[in-house]
């Protein structure tokens, strides 16, 4: 795919979608980084419904961290693998007390050494709470990247790599909120909705649906 193209398809993303926003809900870094621990391998909609209950009790590393591991699972025990991740945020919890005064780092290195948090996790945090030109590369932004031809690679990392350098410049800082929610509701894995698609024409998918 050539540089003409995906201009063309960021430029169309931005004019449908001026302002994109992760569908976690969240008002601090904290809570993003929480929201988003707790999304792996569980949706958006999910997260949502614990958290609307949890922050109002407990949004800051300490009240959290009071709550302790069967606390918090009180409030998160709908969400997928809740167990570990309860354990999970409130060690995070601890560290950032104990070494961030209590703050969520800027710093990908910083945030990757919180239990819980890998290389998307960071990413999503950095470029939501933080606006850093980063692309975190979930399932969908896999393959919504790989069956557009917009930046294809063998894995996670090499779709990432490819986006940040293919992607051009004015559009890098909400492309991976275009990618995702193109992926979550137009490019579905089962059967992407090419008919309904606005980019249909510059897609180079050769198996396309009506």
């Amino acid at each position: 795919m050539n540089k003409q193209k995906r201009t063309e398809i960021f430029t169309r993303f931005r004019e449908n979608n001026p302002k994109p926003q992760t569908e976690l809900e969240w008002q601090t870094p904290f809570e993003l980084l929480v929201a988003v621990t707790l999304s792996a391998q569980a949706t958006d909609v999910g997260v949502n419904k614990a958290t609307r209950k949890l922050f109002p009790v407990a949004n800051t590393p300490e009240a959290i961290y009071d709550l302790g591991v069967e606390g918090l699972k009180q409030y998160i025990k709908t969400i997928g693998l809740f167990n570990s991740k309860a354990e999970n945020v409130i060690k995070a919890c601890k560290i950032l007390i104990e070494q961030h005064n209590s703050q969520v780092p800027e710093s990908r290195e910083a945030l990757e050494a919180l239990p819980g948090v890998g290389r998307k996790t960071a990413n999503v945090v950095l470029n939501t709470a933080f606006g850093w030109p980063v692309m975190a590369v979930d399932t969908h932004i896999f393959r919504v990247a790989n069956r557009t031809n917009i930046a294809k690679g063998k894995d996670v990392r090499e779709v990432e790599d490819r986006l940040v350098r293919l992607v051009p410049k004015e559009f890098l800082l909400d492309a991976h909120h275009w990618l995702i929610l193109h992926g979550r509701y137009v490019c579905k894995a089962r059967k992407p909705q090419c008919g309904s698609c606005l980019i249909e024409d510059l897609c180079e998918y050769k198996m396309k649906t009506d």
